[in-house]
């Protein structure tokens, strides 16, 4: 089952899913929209195609992002990837799922988002992984709605929540060592 407005509304009001900070315009018919932070992460341009990536190496890992903050604009170059964060914490309980999804009129732009899901007992930011396929940068100013998150109520409540590396993570976060 999909949550629709109505849904949303009261369980956002009775506190069942979180949304800080909260903003009446971000609730849509059938889920909620996200607002980008001012933050970007970067791909390590000292990094070239003859870098190999050992995503099991911690020093690997921890070198590929350039994370920039407190950013007016956030400058999405043609054919590049980057980590972008939601302004929003979410804490959703653990009988919810959320799936995210990019705006379309963001999609229309050229940009890609691959599909992202918020498990159930999840909390924190959302981190987006977005591409930009257009042959021109494409500026984004930070608050401004651009991903949006479908609620879907799960049979049963889960067993295990969400108590993963990504629990309690406020803006982007870099992938984990594997």
């Amino acid at each position: 089952m999909i949550l629709s407005d109505f849904d949303l509304k009261n369980m956002i009001k009775e506190k069942r899913i979180v949304v800080k900070p909260f903003a009446k315009e971000i609730i849509r018919e059938n889920g909620i929209d996200l607002r980008l932070a001012g933050e970007i992460a970067y791909h390590n341009e000292k990094l070239d195609k003859n870098f190999v990536l050992d995503p099991s190496n911690k020093e690997h890992v921890k070198n590929i992002y350039k994370i920039e903050r407190g950013k007016k604009v956030l400058l999405l170059k043609p054919r590049s990837q980057v980590l972008l964060s939601t302004v929003e914490y979410l804490e959703l309980p653990d009988h919810l799922v959320g799936f995210v999804e990019l705006r379309s009129t963001w999609a229309r732009h050229g940009l890609l988002l691959p599909p992202t899901i918020i498990d159930a007992g999840f909390r924190g930011t959302i981190t987006l992984e977005v591409y930009n396929a257009a042959p021109y940068t494409i500026a984004i100013k930070p608050k401004m709605r651009f991903a949006h998150v479908i609620f879907a109520a799960t049979m049963n409540r889960v067993k295990n929540a969400y108590s993963g590396s990504y629990t309690d993570q406020r803006g982007i976060f870099i992938p984990k060592v594997l």
